[in-house]
């Protein structure tokens, strides 16, 4: 039995009856997927991970790769599950025509990708392959998008992106990882990387790392990086493998979940003369390197929000299942009948802010994604990639910390049973708390949502999304259902307004008193949670708005449905969205104490 429990129904909700991708499907860009095929892809894409991907999630949990004699081997179960997904061919899914791919809109293959990651994130994780390929497309010379991007997709090659070393971390324009001209974009690259996911694996014929070094002379920081195209092995004309090409896998993590995801130490140039292509022909890695790196972060988000889908999922399940205890009106009575613990007021609260959560992410992942639908669709209005840049920290910081809270809860519910290894929330927990950490930590996060998404943009994205939200705010009428879900809404708003006021004059007081900026650092966590949370309460009021309306026609099952998305978004309103009145509080009176306490204190 399929330890994956999907939502496709909420899906299919948030695309079709929230997003309403149906209006632009089968015209151009998307021409090649009109409104069936898209229903076809998704009901085969649920099959394919409840059915095949789910079925290898434990196996890999305790049987994962293994490194023998610098060679990373695979569990067989591993490479099946990958079978099942290339023979679908479901790594083309967000690709262009140009590419051989399903030219399916971004809303469609998040939305498969939600299923997909959910199912068995620790064999998803090993596809980096077509997003490397298109960024080669798209970024690199003319030969290296004829050459590298088709052999990378037509010969399923593996791919990678390699930024971290260990000294260096998070900051990765302190990495040392060098790269000396041999002639013209050909370089020897000599350094240590670590922690890079799927940097290793006997199942791929060769290994495609884009990998970011400094060339000899160039400036410190992140502007001194160029991005390289690195083979595992050099390759022939034809695309076939060649011989070894000096990165050598050194070590591999002993991790605490997403066991089945190798995780690499990489070591170029030891011992023999690693060669890199320059990507693009230019010393533009960093900005070439983010088209990657952006994608991944979506991925997380999405990543955190499937995996706490499908615990919630298999709580409520079990919920409706465990006989235990009386009612709580017949404690009194030693007779009473036993009830199901789904009757419990304390688990029927956890399993609401779950359901309202999980909801509420999926309504944030797929809202970001049709936002990538309207930058392809309105190429020439700059608004649509802001907005996407604007809401990215938010998918990826506050979906990995709280559905990693969240998961706690849904463990909760199931009592001691969840402790152990009958059931999928320990593993979902081990697997979920990486996401807090990949990628760039929830501080990163915060930091990139305050100055560079917020300030050097001026808050101009902000505030016209924030009209958008307040048009919810000042919607209704004589009868609206909603009146007290508005009203919290509006203040919730304004809270992150006025939060958001006192850390732009700190920062600007900082020019004169730099030590003021920390004030700022203490607060930008707090000021991307109230903000998701803003945004969440929005879409989750929109979605309620649209369930009231289709409630006097629904059918029975979808009745249950639409009268679970209205509690979903009166839950949140009214217990979410209050939070940001005291991060404001909080941001207003903060007097910078902790900054100026000695290191021993602590």
């Amino acid at each position: 039995m399929s330890h994956y429990k999907s939502n496709l129904r909420d899906i299919e909700f948030n695309l079709f009856e929230a997003n309403r991708i149906q209006e632009y499907l089968g015209a151009e860009p998307f021409a090649q997927m009109d409104v069936d095929t898209a229903g076809d892809v998704l009901r085969e894409t649920e099959r394919l991970a409840i059915e095949e991907m789910a079925e290898t999630f434990a196996d890999l949990d305790h049987d994962g790769p293994k490194l023998i004699d610098g060679q990373v081997v695979l569990p067989e179960a591993l490479k099946r599950t990958l079978d099942r997904y290339y023979e679908g061919g479901w790594e083309r899914i967000g690709l262009p025509e140009s590419l051989g791919g399903f030219g399916a809109p971004p809303s469609i293959r998040w939305a498969v990708q939600e299923l997909m990651v959910g199912s068995n994130a620790g064999a998803f994780l090993y596809v980096g392959a077509p997003l490397m390929a298109q960024v080669i497309s798209e970024v690199g010379t003319e030969e290296q998008a004829n050459t590298w991007a088709r052999w990378a997709l037509d010969r399923r090659w593996g791919a990678t992106m390699v930024l971290t070393e260990a000294d260096a971390g998070s900051d990765v324009g302190a990495g040392t990882t060098k790269a000396i001209p041999v002639e013209g974009d050909v370089y020897h690259i000599e350094g240590v990387k670590r922690f890079i996911t799927g940097g290793d694996g006997d199942y791929y014929e060769n290994i495609l790392h884009l990998t970011l070094a400094r060339p000899v002379g160039a400036v410190p920081g992140t502007k001194g990086l160029s991005c390289f195209i690195i083979p595992k092995y050099l390759v022939n004309a034809d695309g076939s493998p060649g011989e070894w090409n000096g990165v050598a896998t050194t070590n591999i993590e002993d991790k605490m979940g997403i066991k089945g995801s190798v995780t690499c130490e990489l070591t170029f140039g030891l011992e023999k003369p690693c060669v890199g292509y320059l990507l693009g022909g230019v010393h533009d890695g960093i900005r070439q390197m983010f088209r990657v790196l952006e994608d991944a972060r979506m991925t997380i988000g999405s990543k955190s929000a499937a995996t706490l889908s499908t615990g919630y999922l298999n709580a409520l399940e079990y919920a409706k299942e465990r006989i235990q205890s009386a009612d709580l009106t017949q404690t009194r009575d030693p007779s009473a009948p036993r009830v199901a613990i789904i009757r419990h007021p304390d688990v029927r609260r956890m399993l609401m802010e779950q359901k309202a959560n999980a909801e509420g992410m999926r309504a944030l992942t797929l809202y970001s994604a049709w936002v990538l639908d309207q930058v392809m669709l309105h190429r020439e209005e700059p608004y649509w990639s802001k907005l996407s840049d604007l809401l990215l920290p938010l998918v990826k910081g506050y979906c990995s910390e709280k559905a990693y809270d969240l998961m706690g809860q849904c463990l909760q519910v199931l009592g001691g049973s969840g402790f152990t290894k009958d059931y999928p929330l320990e593993q979902y927990i081990r697997d979920l708390k990486i996401d807090s950490l990949y990628e760039g930590t929830t501080g990163i996060q915060a930091l990139d949502l305050f100055f560079r998404k917020i300030s050097r943009d001026r808050g101009e994205t902000l505030m016209r999304m924030a009209a958008g939200i307040i048009e919810t705010v000042k919607g209704g009428g004589d009868g609206d259902p909603f009146t007290r879900e508005r009203e919290l809404l509006g203040k919730a708003m304004e809270d992150v307004q006025g939060q958001l006021g006192v850390m732009v004059g700190t920062a600007m007081a900082s020019m004169q008193d730099p030590p003021a900026i920390y004030k700022v650092g203490l607060h930008t966590n707090d000021l991307l949670f109230s903000l998701a949370e803003v945004v969440i309460g929005w879409l989750l009021l929109r979605h309620a708005e649209l369930a009231q309306e289709a409630l006097p026609g629904a059918s029975a099952k979808d009745k249950a449905f639409y009268e679970g998305k209205i509690a979903s978004a009166r839950w949140f309103a009214a217990n979410a969205l209050p939070r940001a009145a005291l991060r404001r509080t909080l941001a207003e009176t903060e007097q910078g104490e902790l900054m100026t306490l000695s290191d021993e204190a602590f």
